[in-house]
This record gives C-alpha cells, sequence and structure tokens, in this order.
C-alpha cells in the first residue's frame, strides 16, 4: 500500500493508542477524569481524538492537537498572520531566509523550556520524514533550520516559496513537542511519550472511544481559558450526539457533519437553544479519476455534472446551511475570485453529451453502454459523514435517469482515498482545506503524488503536466501579477476539463445551550474557540 502523505484536514478515523495520564508524566493507558461540572463545557465528537501527535495525521484529530500544541505564527480570522510562540521575524530580500525571534516567556505545560534548542528538535523531527509531510509545500524547500542563540531560529529556503508563514500556522505538523514528550530517537512518527504542548489545555484523563478531558493549563504564558475543563465525549452515531444534546449531556456540538441537517433544523427551530454559523471555510466537492474507464472521457466527466440538480440537492440535504458551488473555491479565498462559467444543471445536455461520446442506451436497457461496456461508475463516500451519504443516493437516482449506474460505498477515509491513488474508483468525494493553506495548499497536493488524490487524479489530462509546470513557478515566483495569472491559469484548467464537481461551500454550524455565553466561531475550521468559552 502506498503512504498515504496527508488526508483532508477535516476527516477522521477510529484508532488511538496513548500515554498519557497528568502533562507532566509519562503515565501510559487509560485516566479517570476529575471533573469540575461547575465551570467544565462537554462537547460531543463522533471519532476519538487520537494520540495528539503534532507532528502526524490521522488518527490525531486537529481540533485537539490545536488544543495542546501552538505555532510560530497564528492565523487570524481576517486572514493576516501574526505572531504566536515567535514575538517578531525577519525575511531576506530574496525570501529565503526566515529569522524567527522566540518569546521568551513560554514554558511547556509540564514547566519545561521552550526555546530554540526544543524548536530545533521539533523541526528535525518533523523534516526526518519529509516524505509524510510533502503535501505542505514549505517541507520540500528546507534547507536547513539552525540556532542562532537560545531564542532566535534560522529557517533557510532552497529557493522563495510564498506561502511559508501560512503553512507554519497550520495545526500540524509544524507546532511544538515539549522535551519530556519526546520518545527514544526522537522518531515521533511513531509515537511520543505524552502530549505535551504550550497550549491553553492538557490532556489529563482519556478512555478509548469514549471520552478526553482537557484541562486549563495553569503555566499557559496567554490569556487562560474562562472555564476549567473540556470534556470531548466520543458518541459515533449522529443521532445519538443530537438527542445527547437534547438531554442536555452535552453543553456544545461544533463543526460541519457532527449531526444531520434533519436533527440540526429541529433543534434550531425548536428556540430552545443558541446557534451560530461560520464564514464558509472550504468546499465539498466531487473529484473525478481520469485515469481510466469512461471518466477519461471530457465529455461524461462533463455530462454527470449536467445531470445532478445540485441546487436542489444543497438546499434539500443541507437546509440551506451549506451555499452552493459552482466554483473550486469561494470568493473570498485569495487569487480565487476569477471569472469561471458554471456548468448548471441540463439533463438533456448531459444526454446529449453521453450520446455524441458513444455511450448509447441499446435494446430498451436502462444502463448506457459502449463497445458492450456498461457506464457502471464506483463513488465512495465517508461513512461517518453524515452529509456525504445522503448527497451520494441522490445522485445516484440523477444519474440513473439519464443511464449511468452509480455504485455506492461507504467507508473510512484512507480506504476511499488509497483506492483513488491505485486507480481503482471513479468518484470520491473530496474538500479543500479551507483557510489558511487554501489555494496554496490545493495547487501543491496538486502537483504532489499520494497526497491527496488530486495528482492521480488528473493523470489522465492531456494538459497535466502543463498544470504541474504552472503551480511550481506560482510557489516559488515572487512577482505578485505573475502568480494572480498563474491562478487563474490553474483553476480555469481544472475547470474546463471538469476534474472537480464543486458541490456546496460548507461552514461550521454550531448550537449550544443557552446557558453558555455567546461566542464568534473561528474562521480557522480546526480551531474551536474553547478558551472563550463561558458558563
Amino acid at each position: 500500500m502506498k503512504l498515504i502523505k496527508h488526508l483532508l484536514p477535516f476527516i477522521l478515523v477510529l484508532t488511538f493508542s496513548i500515554l498519557t495520564g497528568c502533562a507532566n508524566t509519562g503515565q501510559k493507558g487509560e485516566t479517570a477524569p476529575q471533573q469540575t461540572d461547575e465551570k467544565m463545557i462537554t462537547i460531543g465528537w463522533p471519532l476519538d481524538v487520537g494520540p495528539l501527535n503534532p507532528h502526524t495525521y490521522l488518527p490525531n484529530q486537529m481540533t485537539a492537537q490545536a488544543m495542546v500544541y501552538e505555532s510560530l505564527v497564528e492565523y487570524n480570522d481576517d486572514g493576516t498572520i501574526t505572531p504566536k510562540l515567535a514575538e517578531n521575524w525577519d525575511i531576506s530580500e530574496d525570501k529565503t531566509t526566515y529569522v524567527f525571534h522566540l518569546r521568551k516567556d513560554v514554558t511547556y505545560s509540564d514547566g519545561t523550556a521552550f526555546n530554540a534548542d526544543n524548536v530545533i528538535r521539533n523541526f528535525d523531527a518533523v523534516l526526518a520524514n519529509r516524505d509524510m509531510h510533502s503535501w505542505m509545500g514549505m517541507v520540500n524547500h528546507i534547507k536547513e533550520v539552525v540556532k542562532v542563540d537560545d531564542f532566535t531560529i534560522r529557517l533557510q529556503l532552497d529557493e522563495p516559496y510564498y506561502p511559508v508563514l501560512n503553512e507554519l500556522a497550520f495545526v500540524r505538523p509544524f507546532r511544538f513537542l515539549g522535551d519530556n514528550g519526546f520518545p527514544a530517537g526522537d522518531v515521533t512518527q511513531d509515537v511520543i511519550e505524552a502530549p505535551i504542548g504550550t497550549g491553553p489545555w492538557v490532556l489529563t484523563a482519556y478512555k478509548k472511544d469514549e471520552y478526553a478531558l482537557f484541562s486549563r493549563n495553569e503555566n499557559y504564558w496567554g490569556e487562560k481559558p474562562l472555564v476549567e475543563q473540556i470534556k470531548v465525549q466520543i458518541i459515533p452515531d449522529a443521532e445519538s450526539i443530537a438527542l445527547a444534546f437534547e438531554n442536555e449531556e452535552l453543553d456544545i456540538i461544533y463543526g460541519r457533519g457532527i449531526i444531520n441537517l434533519d436533527s440540526y433544523t429541529y433543534l434550531n427551530d425548536s428556540s430552545k437553544y443558541k446557534t451560530a454559523a461560520s464564514e464558509p471555510l472550504s468546499t465539498k466537492a466531487l473529484l473525478f479519476n481520469t485515469q481510466s474507464g469512461p471518466l477519461a472521457e471530457l465529455e461524461v466527466r462533463q455530462a454527470i455534472q449536467y445531470a445532478i440538480n445540485k441546487e436542489q440537492m444543497v438546499e434539500s440535504i443541507t437546509h440551506g446551511t451549506e451555499k452552493v458551488a459552482n466554483t473550486l473555491f469561494w470568493d473570498a479565498i485569495p487569487y480565487a475570485n476569477i471569472e469561471l462559467a458554471p456548468i448548471l444543471y441540463n439533463p438533456e445536455k448531459a444526454q446529449q453529451l453521453l450520446d455524441e461520446a458513444g455511450w448509447t442506451l441499446q435494446n430498451g436497457e436502462k444502463i448506457r453502454s459502449k463497445n458492450g461496456q456498461p457506464l457502471s461508475l464506483d463513488l465512495i463516500y465517508i461513512a461517518t459523514d453524515a452529509i456525504q451519504k445522503p448527497m451520494a443516493e441522490l445522485m445516484q437516482g440523477e444519474l440513473a435517469k439519464i443511464g449511468v449506474q452509480l455504485n455506492l460505498e461507504g467507508a473510512d477515509v484512507m480506504v476511499g482515498l488509497q483506492k483513488l491513488m491505485d486507480d481503482q474508483v471513479d468518484i470520491n468525494f473530496w474538500r479543500t482545506n479551507g483557510p489558511p493553506t487554501d489555494p496554496h495548499s490545493f495547487a501543491n497536493e496538486s502537483a504532489t503524488a499520494n497526497a491527496n488524490g488530486v495528482y492521480e487524479a488528473k493523470l489522465g489530462l492531456p494538459n497535466a503536466k502543463e498544470i504541474d509546470a504552472k503551480i511550481h513557478q506560482l510557489l516559488v515566483g515572487t512577482d505578485e501579477e505573475e502568480r494572480v495569472q498563474l491562478y487563474t491559469d490553474i483553476l480555469t484548467m481544472f475547470h474546463d476539463q471538469a476534474v472537480f464537481y464543486p458541490l456546496s461551500y460548507e461552514i461550521n454550524n454550531v448550537i449550544y445551550q443557552p446557558y453558555l455565553k455567546d461566542f464568534a466561531p473561528r474562521a480557522s475550521e480546526y480551531d474551536i474557540p474553547y478558551a472563550q468559552m463561558d458558563k
């Protein structure tokens, strides 16, 4: 099996093995919670939080990693980058050298030092596994990271790479583990000794697939959270999460797809609870495999898109909580506000395209065929996602009307992604990463094998190599006007080749008990603002 280096951040799996206990110990095993109910907020989550390894991906949940670990710089809701663990930085004129000056008032949750030596140790651990992290373009351009003094480091690139600060702000892998959390040999890709970070929360109790209890980090250098504890209650079933909320076993439900939209609408319409919604964060889309099979033909890819009544589907399934997407990124994403002609619902056009491509209905058959091959496609959706399954079922019915058989499989995201990269499935649900890494992470992943499936999915395109060349040019270029034009070219080529079928712009839906004080959802999907929550 190929190494899956990066999976879409919104995606989760059930596997967890952690050395836990209080953050200043390396004690293994499960620990009983010591709860302070008056100042504890309980949130429902469908999957285990994972081992909380800051340098790796699944099964770690990014929302939990963000509670414990911090970055050198921070991405703000207005799109700006400001200091975090680095109090300031300098950038050379040629854009290849970044010098970060570290805060001197930071310690880890176990009281150990945060300094240049520790930062270098973390960078070294991540860069020892460049292949795993190559979805993040900066990893491929880091020449060295060296200590200048006890609180200064220098990051040297081999050539300019414009999104450096955005990628350093992302929730993983460039966040920092305390020295006592490192395993023997510093091989953090396998395991850590304990989840020790500089962040506002400390993991203090855990039972696999049942709960994770986080307590306020009393050593935190910044503004301390308003409540004492956050309990993440693991409830795999979306309906059970909604029921637990109604029974006041949960204080809050936060995120996309955590409960189905019928439940969300019911709870919202009851007027008993408070609700909030973020701005659009990411785009839900279908990714078509152009490597082989019927979808290697542009006309078939276009026909599939014309055949689906997307507006009706998004409205009926999301109850208006998501906005119909006709382009891969919504307009507020940098470099993405370009004119692209939408493919609108037109089943007659879909049938015409298939007829012209030689996929016809024979002798009263309900499924089209060409040279004896039936027009049958396989689509994989994430089994735990409350929205993907009904969307897949609706599309199955729409495509049947034009003579296309759509076979559905609910699976773990790793299964679907691996099948796509191995050319064993036709269509996957796919989504953009959202702030702070779009659109540059999309560009880099699209030109990187074994990253998120886009590289493999586009291999059948006649202009695949041209797209890769333009992507490299835009990521290392320093001219802003040229960068704008390159993004326009790349996004237009993907659009014209119908590699993606954008479905909806996703948001974080929030519903919470009336006794919680109001708060604003973040512009970053994985950073739940626990520190601002209060009863």
